[in-house]
């Protein structure tokens, strides 16, 4: 007899177009994933508004963007649900009930909660939180929507990078008081599937991200690529092109190499800076057509896909039904555990 996938649940807010750094941070290891396990992943708009309900214009088009990102990156509808929260109301059912349980100050004190309170108000981390008038209903019932988002489809695992392994407390938590209070073992806690995210760093160093104006998205033009690369930041010790360079010192440019290049072109790059063979420029110049040539296929599929938005709404309805016959099954024995008419 053959043993069922365990299931996988990940998702993420439609904010815009991803990123480079989303691609090999997140979308890799989905991508992997999928062939592994009964994959869930989730379009949060819902999620989106809890920072951003007066801002809607553009979230429609972000939604169909981040499918396309999706899809285009190696994410096979045939092989995974891809949903939208808003199109499967029986998780904000479950939500609902999940509310009843969970204590107020268990809320207050999840460190996601603190992650969006710092999203709203663009504070750095350690400065003091002062959240009247700030923090929505909405908001302050993130962390049970997120583990509703979880365990509607009792998942097991939950790919997280270790940095994020305190924002999956919470909901193992809810899930372990449901089971208390109910006198049952339904749920399954919410196990860490941890993941390698390498670090990508924006064009100006920094974290990589859209509200940073630093970053490279998947589907940018190779155009828009070769401008940003240019403006990189690279060895800020190297004045002229004749100085030797220190690539343990260069910011951007030599550690795109190692992740985008093969060793050999890498070693290769590392020589001739270190003995002022070859300029900043003439790293970024190589370094341009190593990332257009890595993207190439992606950008190719994602254009194809702009050119057929009715193949992706398709996509996200079919994935959303899937989900949604699953999540009602889910919420069906819920419902029955907490003897509700």
């Amino acid at each position: 007899m053959q043993t069922e996938k365990k299931r996988i649940m990940s998702g993420m807010r439609p904010t815009g177009k991803l990123h480079i750094g989303h691609y090999l941070g997140v979308l890799t290891n989905w991508i992997k994933f999928q062939d592994e396990y009964n994959s869930y992943f989730l379009v949060a708009d819902w999620h989106a508004l809890t920072t951003k309900y007066d801002r809607t214009a553009e979230l429609k088009q972000n939604i169909v963007d981040v499918v396309m990102d999706w899809i285009a990156s190696g994410i096979d509808p045939k092989k995974s649900v891809i949903y939208l929260q808003s199109l499967v109301p029986e998780t904000s059912e479950l939500h609902l009930l999940l509310s009843m349980i969970t204590p107020q100050n268990w809320v207050e004190r999840d460190p996601t909660l603190k992650d969006m309170i710092k999203i709203l108000r663009g504070n750095k981390e350690g400065e003091e939180q002062d959240v009247s008038g700030i923090v929505s209903y909405g908001l302050m019932g993130y962390p049970v929507l997120q583990t509703a988002d979880i365990i509607q489809f009792n998942a097991s695992l939950v790919p997280v990078g270790k940095d994020q392994l305190a924002h999956l407390e919470i909901s193992r938590d809810i899930t372990k008081r449901f089971n208390h209070i109910y006198k049952t073992d339904f749920f399954m806690e919410p196990q860490p599937k941890l993941t390698q995210i390498p670090l990508l760093k924006g064009i100006d160093g920094q974290k990589m991200g859209k509200s940073f104006n630093n970053d490279i998205k998947i589907s940018d033009t190779e155009e828009d690529t070769a401008k940003k690369l240019m403006r990189a930041i690279t060895d800020r010790s190297r004045i002229k092109r004749t100085d030797p360079g220190h690539p343990d010192q260069c910011e951007v440019v030599c550690p795109y190499y190692k992740i985008f290049a093969d060793e050999q072109t890498v070693q290769k790059q590392r020589y001739e800076c270190e003995n002022a063979i070859r300029g900043c420029a003439d790293c970024k110049r190589e370094l341009i057509e190593i990332v257009n040539d890595y993207f190439r296929t992606v950008r190719q599929k994602r254009k194809e896909l702009e050119n057929n938005p009715d193949y992706v709404h398709e996509v996200i309805k079919t994935g959303s039904d899937k989900a949604r016959e699953s999540a009602g099954k889910i919420l069906k024995q819920v419902k029955t555990i907490m003897q509700m008419y």
